[in-house]
């Protein structure tokens, strides 16, 4: 790389939204500008870092272990950018922001990240409502949130990825299954991305489920798993110490992968509140939703 390198916030733009929707003309719609245009930006980048960013081939487009790190780099100096320019237009944030944060994500470092926002913005009332991934998307399709932090199904294309990451499932260390029978699982009432993650590999795998549990929350989900009632799955980072992933050995299908990001309300989220704290929440980067 070269030591005098630096990255335009253009290109960094551009690298972000393919990205986040895997395609060179989704990309190109997103940031307003031609396809080929975000061709130019990403190799622009990977000649700055002397380094392939982007595989590409005829079928798709994928990040190479490179290229997430980067996507992660340019989170943070975006959201540092955005942070100094609303410093120097004078714009202090103020008013109510409602925000909605998926319950699973209260076991993470994003309370914190939210009191210190409190603290930064003292002129900003913060609305909070936790609740499943599913009725956040329609609150803040139906202009009743202004953020929105949680999960979505990869590929999908929404908001701006916080972190990716790979769904299991969990159990305890005793857990035990016999797939000659329908296996237990402790769900969320729909519409749950993570219920539904589990029926579509359990139906192309050929096992049969059953609902043992319909739990209304995170903490819920939690006892019903801990006490043997179903199994479950969780993004691999947000497993707590009372349960565990369950290995090879229970024979259960690969879940894949789901995306936890940050969405905007198109109707405010050019106000200084909303980019002050997706600024602040795109900063952290994956630690964001580390355990807290």
């Amino acid at each position: 790389m070269d030591p005098t390198a630096t990255f335009d916030p253009v290109q960094l733009r551009s690298f972000l939204a393919l990205a986040q929707t895997n395609s060179f003309t989704q990309a190109a719609a997103r940031t307003g500008v031609r396809q080929s245009t975000v061709s130019q930006h990403v190799r622009k980048l990977e000649d700055a870092v002397g380094r392939l960013l982007v595989q590409r081939d005829t079928h798709s487009v994928a990040l190479t272990p490179d290229g997430e790190a980067m996507a992660g780099f340019a989170r943070a100096i975006l959201a540092s950018h955005e942070r100094a320019a609303g410093y120097f237009r004078g714009e202090r944030p103020h008013g109510r922001l409602r925000i909605g944060m998926s319950d699973d994500l209260a076991l993470t470092r994003l309370p914190q990240i939210l009191r210190d926002f409190r603290a930064e913005n003292p002129r900003v009332d913060l609305e909070l409502t936790v609740d499943q991934s599913g009725s956040l998307h329609r609150r803040l399709g139906n202009d009743r949130l202004d953020v929105f932090i949680g999960k979505r199904p990869r590929g999908s294309g929404e908001g701006q990825l916080v972190k990716r990451e790979r769904l299991v499932w969990v159990g305890t260390p005793t857990t035990r299954l016999d797939l000659a029978r329908p296996v237990p699982l402790a769900v969320y009432p729909g519409p749950s991305l993570s219920a539904s993650a589990m029926h579509e590999a359990l139906d192309a795998a050929g096992i049969a489920y059953r609902t043992a549990c319909v739990c209304r929350g995170v903490n819920g989900l939690i006892a019903a798993v801990a006490a043997g009632i179903g199994v479950s799955c969780l993004a691999t980072s947000l497993v707590p110490p009372q349960l565990t992933p369950l290995g090879r050995r229970h024979e259960l299908p690969e879940l894949g992968q789901i995306d936890l990001v940050l969405l905007t309300n198109p109707r405010t989220r050019d106000r200084p509140a909303s980019r002050a704290l997706a600024a602040a929440v795109l900063s952290s980067g994956p630690a964001t939703l580390a355990p807290s």
